[in-house]
């Protein structure tokens, strides 16, 4: 009789079973290198579709070598040649690791694969008859705001004929820079090391899923023989967080509030400050006698140190995934970090350091398993920016924290950046404020950086169907230059994003929406469906500021031309755009449409962030007279809360429907053509059980986001988004209701502590709270 197999285990992003097969990516502009032996096969994938490639060989010693991959040359290397005259996306590192070899990239020579018709996934694989060195270069795209076509990241895939490492055998990371130091932590042991004030350390775990405790200790304090080291509780009080991350709350303290080092980067996102180091007796407690402990060996390390020996050393756990549930228990699962992820810390001052491997094999904590984990100096002269890393998908390759197009304009007006949808975005700025930024706004005009929206550009002789496919609106009333919301929604009818969409000519459109899996999603569709379309990601050639407020059209009549052909921009009608250019014929190139998400008369400029800087110059320069500030951030979500405007996982999430979320309207009536959710919504609008209402709160205590709403000991909703109108000179809030107490006017309250201690009295009432007709937008 056979047995069934049992489902395995789905762990994306961890290292793969397969020694012989690695996966590289070539980002769009830049160039990968791959050294092949002889039988290695090489596979270039375009996975979006539309993309060229451009490869060149070498042979060891620098010379041309196509015919070693079979192959001859076709054309100039473009990307290599860009990367000798401009730099670009590790040009440094490319062009000195060519240089060895005696090659010269100026006068590089490529082959060409794959054009802008080619479908997305294709494929064109080659073998190495000898060992060749291969660059794969992703040339760059026309300009999106002048009517191109953006570029976008090509896959490698290498099957080695011999694998050069054995199964599960991880290969390291490559450097950041030049290390002073550079060494591996062995499983289930710690090192000591000193680090210099300024330099950086970099804390790797190399197979993924294994912790890693700190220690830092004050050198100069040391030396006059106080023994200051990193505290976990002076952490969290002062930094507001369980632990720190890149940005404004960066900082770990010792007991004296001094700050010891500073979290750069970070890759993961998830560590621990509550706990100690492991430690002999958590061991014994288990039944594990004499089992191996970071304690024991941090104190084994501290011999050559004026540091006194513990039982228990409270490090900072890096890497180690624990919480405290709602019932207040200390749980433990295990890591989230992958093979390569990392901390990247700066040091205050002069340091003396420790790093373990901890040996946990019988709790989660290293996931069973536990593994080396490598550590890296570098000097203090080296620049790494802030960053935190995001996947798109679980075994995506990370990206690191950006910055747009405006930032060099936004951050000489403060600080103070939050990391927003994979960039950094100012909450408020100096000598203003939230308060002042919001008045601002609705008074006269303001502008603002909304930079990571992301673009994708829908091409193709199916673009129409696919969106009709996707989108909850009918698109096909969609006219050329006009702008419509819609939302986009799973089989369930939840919603995995809502946004814009504009038709920019019969087959070309652009979704604009929050979220970078929007575009594998269309893309997915496209294939399921069997449509001949590219979906390509133009986010980065499409920085983009709202200028919002009742002077803004005044304002913007001043810098924006438009052709004879296009709407002219004084005249553009809500949700319309115009392809524009700054100030005259010869200007930047621009898109300008009549949109926002402020509850304003408001336009959105749309620019390459080349021009981004010049963009904000412009603007600010016309709207000075006007009275235009910046806006950050924090007064947005005042704005948007009052105008009753939603946000992705506050309003919404793939388990909310349109209706829910107070965005039905977006689901046509009556759309003829099936799309994804369609029966679902159906459903749902018919036996609806909550809804988006307002809320009007008694006194001068604001309902914040997960908030419980109660009637009597029940609770029948949850407040999704809550603020201190200035304007109305109360506190509003939105919740999801149950519907049997939606009717305006229901009285309910608002729970604070455990729901029950505390109420707030509240009142549903219509929403928008301000301007609830839109006479403003559409003034």
């Amino acid at each position: 009789m056979a047995v069934a197999s049992r489902p395995r285990l789905r762990v994306p992003g961890l290292l793969p079973s397969d020694p012989a097969r690695e996966i590289y990516r070539v980002r769009r502009g830049a160039a990968t290198v791959v050294a092949l032996r002889p039988d290695d096969r090489i596979t270039v994938r375009d996975l979006d579709g539309g993309q060229r490639a451009e490869l060149t060989v070498l042979a060891p010693d620098g010379r041309d070598d196509f015919a070693g991959l079979g192959t001859a040359p076709t054309a100039r290397a473009t990307v290599l040649r860009s990367l000798v005259e401009r730099g670009g996306d590790g040009a440094e590192t490319i062009v000195a690791r060519l240089a060895r070899t005696g090659f010269d990239p100026s006068e590089a020579a490529a082959v060409e694969v794959f054009d802008r018709f080619t479908p997305p996934g294709a494929e064109q694989v080659f073998r190495a008859e000898r060992e060749v060195i291969v660059v794969v270069g992703a040339p760059q795209g026309e300009p999106v705001v002048e009517g191109g076509i953006p570029a976008s990241d090509l896959q490698l895939e290498v099957r080695r004929a011999e694998p050069a490492r054995g199964p599960l055998e991880p290969a390291l990371p490559e450097p950041l820079a030049e290390p002073r130091l550079d060494f591996q932590v062995d499983r289930a042991s710690a090192l000591a090391y000193e680090v210099r004030a300024g330099e950086f350390i970099q804390v790797i775990d190399v197979r993924g899923r294994q912790c890693s405790d700190f220690l830092a200790f004050s050198a100069p304090k040391l030396q006059d023989g106080k023994e200051r080291g990193l505290d976990a509780t002076a952490t969290r009080s002062l930094m507001g967080n369980a632990y720190p991350s890149p940005g404004l709350c960066s900082k770990f303290f010792d007991h004296d509030l001094e700050p010891l080092v500073e979290v750069v980067r970070d890759t993961v996102g998830r560590h621990d400050t509550f706990g100690l180091a492991c430690t002999r007796k958590y061991y014994e407690d288990m039944g594990y006698f004499g089992h191996v402990n970071c304690s024991d060996n941090f104190n084994a390390q501290l011999g050559p140190y004026t540091i006194e020996p513990r039982t228990g050393w409270p490090a900072i756990n890096f890497f180690f995934n624990t919480a405290f549930d709602a019932h207040n228990l200390y749980v433990v699962d295990e890591p989230w970090s992958r093979p390569g992820d990392y901390v990247l810390l700066r040091a205050m001052t002069d340091l003396v350091c420790l790093s373990s491997a901890c040996p946990s094999d019988i709790d989660p904590a290293n996931a069973w398993n536990p593994t080396e984990v490598h550590v890296r100096v570098y000097p203090a002269k080296e620049r790494f920016s802030a960053a935190i890393a995001h996947r798109v998908t679980p075994d995506a390759e990370p990206k690191l924290t950006r910055e747009t197009g405006f930032h060099p304009r936004t951050s000489a007006r403060t600080g103070r950046m939050t990391e927003y949808n994979g960039y950094w975005l100012p909450t408020a700025y100096d000598n203003l404020g939230a308060v002042a930024e919001y008045w601002a706004c609705r008074e006269r005009a303001a502008i603002m950086d909304l930079s990571p929206l992301r673009k994708f550009e829908i091409l193709g002789p199916d673009a129409e169907a696919l969106l009709q496919a996707t989108m909850t609106r009918d698109i096909r009333r969609l006219a050329d230059g006009q702008v419509v919301y819609t939302a986009m929604c799973n089989e369930t009818g939840g919603m995995l994003d809502d946004g814009t969409v504009f038709r920019l000519a019969p087959d070309n459109f652009r979704f604009v929406g929050g979220c970078e899996y929007d575009g594998i999603w269309l893309r997915e569709q496209a294939e399921r469906l069997g449509l001949r379309v590219w979906v390509k990601e133009s986010t980065d050639d499409l920085h983009n500021v709202a200028v919002q407020g009742p002077a803004s059209r005044e304002i913007l009549s001043r810098v924006v031309w438009t052709a004879p052909a296009q709407t002219p921009f004084p005249e553009l009608k809500w949700f319309r755009f115009s392809v524009a250019r700054l100030h005259g014929p010869q200007g930047i190139p621009l898109i300008a449409s009549r949109t926002g998400y402020s509850g304003e008369l408001g336009y959105e400029l749309f620019c390459h962030p080349q021009d981004a800087p010049a963009v904000w110059d412009a603007v600010m320069e016309a709207g000075t007279p006007h009275g235009l500030q910046p806006l950050g951030l924090d007064a947005l979500d005042m704005l948007r809360i009052e105008a009753g405007l939603i946000f992705a996982g506050y309003e919404f999430d793939d388990q909310v429907d349109p209706f829910e979320a107070g965005i039905g309207f977006t689901v046509t009536p009556g759309k003829e053509e099936d799309f994804v959710g369609k029966e679902a919504l159906a459903q749902r609008r018919a036996h609806p059980q909550r809804t988006l209402v307002g809320l009007e709160l008694q006194g001068n205590e604001t309902a914040g986001h997960g908030d419980c709403v109660h009637v009597g000991r029940s609770q029948v909703g949850v407040v999704t988004s809550g603020t201190r109108s200035p304007i109305l000179k109360k506190n509003i809030a939105l919740c999801r209701m149950a519907i049997q107490y939606a009717e305006i006017g229901t009285e309910v309250e608002v729970g604070k502590l455990d729901g029950q201690q505390k109420r707030i009295p509240a009142t549903v009432v219509r929403y928008p709270f301000y301007d609830p007709d839109k006479t403003r937008p559409r003034s």
